[in-house]
């Protein structure tokens, strides 16, 4: 007779912000289903939520469960942080833009969940199993969340774009797993170090092949060229605001994914992955950068920019350091909250029936909205690197690290392609500031008390982490050294 393990509340608690997440997603739909006319709970059930997550997640103490599947250790702990803080934000901007565009939103906010949900799990996870599982329950939510405006052909050409080049990285993941498993017996991340080293595999073509496989399925999942090409389409043609998560929220937990691999899963192979990184780092940072020169319109721009960023948030993972991946996590950080104050902004210029992205629609914002336009400035400053704010704090950290790992040539390029986004963050400027505006409707801002809230709060993250950054490091520092 077979045997299981009762379940305890024990057992149970590593998980209780996944378990609530799961019951909140369930409320939603049944809110939307019953109670029709009372939709606008629906964005305040998914805030208070997200943030009972948060409080559980940031006051959890570290612990391994399910025979080492599942670690909630100081690194799941920033990523999910980072994760949950981008859901919160973008749920409480969510209202001004579905009353602009009119349409229905009750499946947004639980396909939200459940993609959150995915998240969380690829943050924690020390199994490639569940780093499978969480990557498809983030993912297939999203595909729904690309094509939620059905009778847009550009929105349900890219959700058609995401699900194709989404299962074909997956599939190059879920080879260099077989491919490990093979190798080592045991698709436990940190066994697989171990097995390894014991075996002496870290020559064995096998391995190698492995990794670049692997590589290549992380760096789809992030954006980093050359399997960018998914990107530009995907953000220009999802929602707003499915673009403002997407930047931000999956972006985080790939990398979650990433560090977790080469770091703890790889960490005998660092003399082959670092120079591969190096190189991917420069060629995202030189297509993002150079590519959104040209770009018209202001959502593809940000597109580009994000393709960049991650590019930036590489050069700490290549230095295979504690230092180097401290600096990634604060920069993802800083980035959420630089991004999706952009992101924020970009919805406030839209009007009724019409999605306002082009960079012509910046035109004269500073004169009817000063202030608007001038937390784009300090949004658009961050973003290029431009000190005190937090985007210059982040690449400062990131560029140390690779530069004391030993990458001299990486770091120069990186200061150089900083230096090349400048032009095109700085167009949207000039534009805001030195042109007049041709767009009436563009003054008719729904500013709601959430749009407040965010703008504040990304305000606050931009200038303060830009001003006061030793704490915060160090707690990033901290959180990594109670693993």
């Amino acid at each position: 007779m077979i045997q299981t393990a009762a379940v305890t509340w024990t057992a149970l608690e590593p998980i209780l912000p996944e378990l609530l997440l799961i019951g909140i997603g369930v409320l939603l739909i049944g809110c939307d289903l019953f109670i029709p006319r009372q939709r606008q709970v629906l964005p305040w059930l998914t805030v208070v939520g997200c943030i009972t997550a948060l409080i559980m997640v940031l006051g959890a103490r570290p612990v391994t469960a399910f025979a080492g599947m599942f670690l909630a250790d100081g690194y799941a702990m920033v990523f999910k942080a980072i994760c949950l803080a981008a859901v919160i934000m973008t749920s409480l901007i969510s209202e001004p833009f579905w009353q602009t565009v009119g349409t229905r939103q009750g499946e947004y906010y639980s396909l939200l969940i459940c993609s959150l949900v995915g998240m969380l799990l690829m943050a924690s996870a020390n199994d490639l199993m569940v780093l499978y599982l969480g990557l498809e329950l983030m993912a297939l939510p999203l595909y729904a969340l690309v094509g939620l405006h059905k009778r847009d052909q550009r929105t349900s050409e890219a959700a058609v774009k995401y699900f194709l080049m989404g299962a074909f990285a997956s599939a190059l993941l879920l080879f260099g797993m077989s491919l490990l498993y093979g190798l080592t017996g045991t698709t436990e991340i940190s066994r697989i170090a171990k097995m390894i080293a014991a075996m002496q595999l870290a020559a064995n073509p096998a391995l190698l092949a492995a990794l670049g496989l692997l590589l290549a399925g992380l760096c789809f999942k992030v954006a980093v060229a050359p399997f960018h090409l998914w990107t530009p389409d995907v953000y220009e043609g999802a929602p707003t605001l499915v673009t403002a998560l997407m930047s931000i929220g999956p972006k985080a937990a790939g990398f979650a994914i990433f560090g977790r691999v080469l770091f703890y899963g790889l960490p005998t192979l660092q003399s082959h992955w670092g120079p591969i990184l190096a190189v991917l780092a420069l060629l995202t940072m030189a297509v993002g950068n150079i590519t959104a020169l040209c770009q018209h319109s202001l959502k593809r721009m940000l597109a580009y920019s994000s393709i960049a960023h991650a590019g930036y948030a590489l050069l700490g993972l290549l230095a295979g350091t504690e230092e180097g991946l401290a600096a990634t996590l604060a920069y993802l950080v800083i980035y959420l909250f630089m991004n999706l104050g952009a992101f924020a902004v970009l919805i406030l210029l839209a009007t009724p029936g019409q999605c306002r992205e082009s960079l012509d629609d910046c035109r004269g914002l500073a004169t009817k909205h000063p202030v608007v336009a001038a937390l784009m400035l300090i949004f658009l400053f961050s973003l290029t690197g431009i000190p005190p704010t937090g985007g210059f704090i982040g690449k400062f950290y990131l560029l140390k690290a690779a530069f004391a790992a030993g990458y001299p040539l990486t770091v120069v390029g990186a200061v150089i392609f900083s230096a090349i986004s400048a032009f095109f963050y700085l167009r949207v400027v000039r534009l805001m500031y030195m042109c007049e505006a041709d767009a009436p409707g563009l003054w008719q801002m729904n500013v709601t008390h959430g749009m407040r809230a965010v703008l504040g709060v990304c305000l606050a993250g931009v200038l303060g982490l830009g001003v006061f950054p030793g704490s915060f490091f160090g707690w990033i520092v901290a959180a990594l050294a109670g693993n």
